[in-house]
């Protein structure tokens, strides 16, 4: 399909009043990452050519070339009608680092990277400034106000956010009106539909989605033609090994469509995204210029809606292997990209617990197999099987990119005597500092991304046990920190120390204590929530019920799978199960999609010594509930009708609930 004699249409962007074309030109390609960098002159030419055709929509950002990306783009601006051209970029990337992106959001440095950004430009003004990704350690209120006031001066006239949770995106919309949000959005990358793209269309901001398609794999990147030497691609879970064997059919089936619209396959997925409404502008780049008249040719592809929805299911998200990297903004681990998987995996039982312990070489096994289906999440312990749990999960991580993945590890628990149900916990600095060496060496790692404290020492005031944690951050030992089983108060002592990136804390359908006081806590705070025994310790999924417990298994101890109250436990299961049948899916499906229906700030952890098992957990994602149907499984479980505490009573010392600490003296 040409793109000659076609010229590309304006729009509104968002409500506020900017106005740009219906396509925008993604330049950070133009300086590397997915290919060799281009001279200035060919840089410089492709966007006066795209200009030519219409497209006046430029995003950058500071962090693209480390700065050689604004510098373009600066030059090519020289050669163009200023007032006629929207420029977009973006701050807040402090730093890239192998492990990361380093965000920094705080007044000083959205000035000062404003100025730079003016400079490296040479305009006056930038038309849309984004902040690229959120400094969850300062209050968003502190990053608009400075953007407000930059706005003011005239230095910008719209503002966006990129890669922002619900919740910062009403909190920041409310100190200055948001123009646009920039999110990934593409056939295969749709995990904003559900509650960001309403929310943007409620507050009236544009959505601008990058990577349109897919990051070139619908343009036929690593399936037509190979991947350029260097290409960040070549590290990317969907374009690796078997993951991109698999996802090449999904090529082909578009291929086939597109043939009927007498368009190419980039065009369609392009075309899919644009009919998505008039305030979604997405931004392709290219190197090429035949490739950005493909892309313009896009606009001109008409679907109706059946033909939309055949697209839409020509790619099916189950289908598409390493599907499951989604963004968990609320949660901001702050790793590449800001993702961590929807779904963690809980490696306790690969070490025994609930189950004999897994050899070696089947716990790396399905530690590999979840990391190929976009699990990247691994929790583990110390404490889990005494030590060896970390070990056998360093032992995966050498044959996995590091820095695909997130792992937590825990500290705290010194040792475990079931005999006399007795927990010795130690939280002093000491014992942080000896703990997270010990665990940095079991597991082969020079840090670990998200490290929590296991149980709460109730005898050490929470401000010294944070102090020492604030210091291995500082030291770059550990990225981020976390609290588990940890009262209000503590939790808010600590955060006021160093940050709390998240919570662990038992969720599941029966058990809910933390709903009323611990969830509204984590939402204010900006904290994510890490649910551990999602599926009731294995009961959803009929442990107990439709098989019997291992002769290993600790499960004969807890109260809730002894004597009658298991037989009264088996109703619940039993009106679990006949939901489940409703909504086409197994019980354990059903009541792990009803832990992630609470939020984009959950991320369950369930563990499992069983591929089917891990699948079937990672199919929970396609469970779509309504509101309505979300009650529906409440009210099946009533909590009145649990038989048996979820801990038994001599260890309930260690519950959230009696988990604060002595006042620092």
């Amino acid at each position: 399909m040409e793109a000659e004699q076609f010229h590309v249409p304006r729009v509104k962007l968002g409500s506020q009043g900017l106005e740009v074309s219906k396509l925008g030109f993604g330049c950070m390609g133009l300086t590397g990452i997915y290919n060799a960098p281009m001279t200035d002159e060919e840089g410089i030419s492709l966007l006066t050519y795209a200009f030519s055709k219409g497209v006046t929509f430029f995003d950058t950002a500071d962090v693209y070339g480390s700065h050689a990306n604004e510098i373009l783009v600066g030059k090519a601006l020289k050669q163009l009608p200023r007032e006629q051209v929207q420029v977009a970029t973006k701050f807040g990337v402090f730093k890239m680092e192998a492990s990361g992106m380093i965000a920094k959001g705080t007044a000083e440095y959205v000035r000062s990277s404003c100025q730079g950004s003016l400079e490296r430009l040479g305009v006056d003004y930038i038309d849309l400034y984004y902040q690229h990704r959120v400094d969850i350690s300062v209050p968003i209120e502190e990053t608009m106000g400075e953007l407000k006031k930059l706005v003011e001066e005239g230095k910008i006239k719209y503002i966006g956010l990129s890669e922002a949770s619900p919740d910062t995106i009403r909190r920041a919309h409310a100190v200055h009106p948001i123009t646009a949000l920039q999110m990934e959005w593409s056939l295969w990358t749709r995990d904003i539909e559900d509650e960001i793209v309403p929310l943007c269309r409620e507050l009236g901001i544009g959505i601008v989605p990058y990577s349109p398609l897919g990051r070139g794999f619908f343009a036929g990147k690593a399936v037509v033609e190979a991947l350029p030497a260097g290409s960040f691609l070549a590290t990317h879970p969907r374009f690796v090994g078997e993951n991109l064997d698999i996802n090449k059919a999904i090529y082909l089936r578009l291929e086939i469509i597109a043939k009927k619209h007498a368009c190419s396959p980039s065009q369609l997925a392009l075309a899919w995204v644009l009919h998505h409404g008039d305030d979604v502008v997405p931004i392709p780049g290219t190197t090429k210029t035949k490739n950005l008249e493909e892309n313009i040719g896009s606009l001109k592809i008409k679907l109706s809606e059946e033909g939309l929805k055949e697209v839409t299911d020509a790619v099916q998200l189950e289908d598409v292997a390493a599907r499951n990297q989604m963004r968990l903004s609320a949660v901001h681990m702050g790793l590449i990209f800001d993702q961590v998987s929807k779904l963690g995996f809980g490696a306790m039982s690969l070490s025994g617990i609930y189950n004999a312990p897994l050899p070696d070489e089947d716990g790396i096994s399905i530690l590999k197999n979840a990391f190929s289906k976009g699990v990247t999440f691994f929790d583990t312990a110390d404490v889990y099987g005494s030590h060896a749990n970390e070990i056998l999960v360093g032992k995966a991580l050498k044959q996995l990119p590091r820095e695909k993945v997130q792992v937590a590890t825990k500290f705290g628990i010194v040792k475990i005597e079931l005999e006399s149900s007795g927990f010795t916990i130690n939280g002093t600095p000491e014992y942080v500092r000896s703990s997270c060496e010990g665990s940095l060496k079991r597991l082969g790692v020079d840090y670990i991304d998200l490290y929590y404290q296991h149980r709460v020492d109730t005898s050490v005031p929470i401000e010294e046990t944070m102090g020492e944690l604030k210091k291995l951050v500082e030291e770059g030992k550990i990225r981020y920190v976390g609290l588990s089983e940890a009262s209000p108060d503590t939790v808010r002592r600590a955060h006021a120390v160093h940050p709390i990136t998240a919570l662990q804390m038992e969720w599941s359908l029966w058990t809910r204590d933390i709903e009323d006081e611990i969830v509204p806590l984590c939402r204010e705070l900006g904290i994510g929530i890490v649910s551990y025994s999602p599926l009731g310790h294995g009961f959803f999924a009929g442990k107990a019920v439709v098989e019997t417990l291992s002769a290993e298994s600790l499960l004969s101890m807890h109260p809730r799978f002894l004597g009658e109250n298991l037989d009264k436990n088996k109703a619940i299961y039993l009106r679990i199960e006949s939901l489940a049948k409703k909504h086409g899916c197994t019980p354990s499906q059903l009541a792990l999609a009803w832990v992630l229906h609470h939020g984009y700030d959950v991320v369950p952890i369930p563990g499992t010594t069983k591929i089917r098992n891990l699948e079937e957990n990672i199919g929970s994602l396609k469970v779509k509930l309504s509101e309505e149907e979300l009650a529906e499984v409440t009210e099946a479980v009533k909590l009145e009708d649990v038989a048996g505490g979820r801990i038994p009573p001599s260890m309930m010392n260690l519950s959230w609930r009696f988990a604060n600490t002595p006042s620092k003296k």
